[in-house]
């Protein structure tokens, strides 16, 4: 039986949430209303937090100190950056789905054994493998292909469609079957409809952790023409003498691309993770 709460239980609740809410937003305030202030006030402490003397002069530098050869474009970087993490997201989408259904529709051994493999590269860092990885694609350094395509298989992704597939009532696919349809009319009309709530899930953290990917970049890239935000900020933050409020202003235009993502998504992302939380 259910339990119900009491108006005053509610209360407590959400003004405990309320005020964890805030405490974890406090960096993301802290980052915007550093970068709409001169450099000299953002590393004051607590008193970063008041809102005084506020502009939009920090963007406009970053924009103006990143528009020649020498320096690269600033929307050169934004553009790279945004086509690896579409081709990185839709590549994932596809490849790791695609696998997730046909590990699903394995019966017997076979199948146990190759998910726990699945579950074996899951607990496999990206950071054991980057040298190895470097020195076999060292000759596709500085393009853009090589830094997308590590990372458009992953585990955890397969991990998360495979469970959300297994959830699905067979006698779905069993009707698809008698209706004449195959196994690529199945995934793509039926199943993929019906699993919005695990694409969208899927697609947010994959493209929060091609947006944020830091090492790989630093190994393979070193022409600014190919060079990508994460990298960017970093060559940014090293200029003598650092600009904080220039450097925040470039964190809030890192971050920006990441809200919208998650705006667009939030609908089908909280469903999956509500039905995730449900069902298991």
């Amino acid at each position: 039986m259910a339990m119900t709460r009491t108006p005053v239980r509610l209360v407590l609740d959400y003004t405990v949430l309320s005020v964890l809410a805030f405490v974890f937003a406090l960096p993301a305030l802290y980052l915007f209303l550093g970068s709409l202030k001169p450099s000299d006030e953002v590393l004051n402490g607590l008193s970063g937090f008041l809102p005084t003397h506020l502009s939009f002069d920090n963007y406009s530098a970053v924009l103006d100190s990143l528009n020649s050869d020498s320096t690269g474009y600033f929307w050169q970087f934004m553009g790279v950056s945004v086509l690896l993490a579409f081709v990185v997201v839709t590549g994932g989408l596809f490849v790791n789905s695609m696998a997730a259904y046909g590990l699903s529709l394995l019966t017997g051994r076979g199948r146990r054994a190759l998910f726990t493999l699945v579950l074996l590269l899951m607990l496999i860092p990206f950071e054991s493998v980057a040298v190895p990885l470097f020195y076999m694609f060292n000759g596709q350094r500085n393009t853009t292909y090589i830094q997308a395509l590590p990372f458009i298989a992953n585990a955890f992704s397969v991990y998360q469609f495979h469970t959300f597939f297994r959830q699905i009532p067979p006698s779905i696919e069993e009707a698809a079957k008698l209706d004449g349809a195959g196994p690529w009319r199945t995934f793509f009309a039926i199943i993929v409809p019906m699993s919005k709530p695990a694409f969208a899930s899927v697609a947010i953290l994959t493209f929060l952790i091609q947006w944020g990917s830091f090492l790989w970049p630093v190994l393979m890239v070193s022409d600014p023409a190919v060079r990508p935000l994460p990298l960017e900020i970093s060559v940014f933050q090293g200029q003598q003498p650092p600009d904080w409020g220039q450097i925040l202003a470039f964190g809030v235009l890192l971050v920006l691309p990441v809200l919208v993502v998650f705006v667009f998504f939030q609908r089908w992302f909280v469903q999956g993770v509500a039905s995730s939380a449900v069902k298991g």
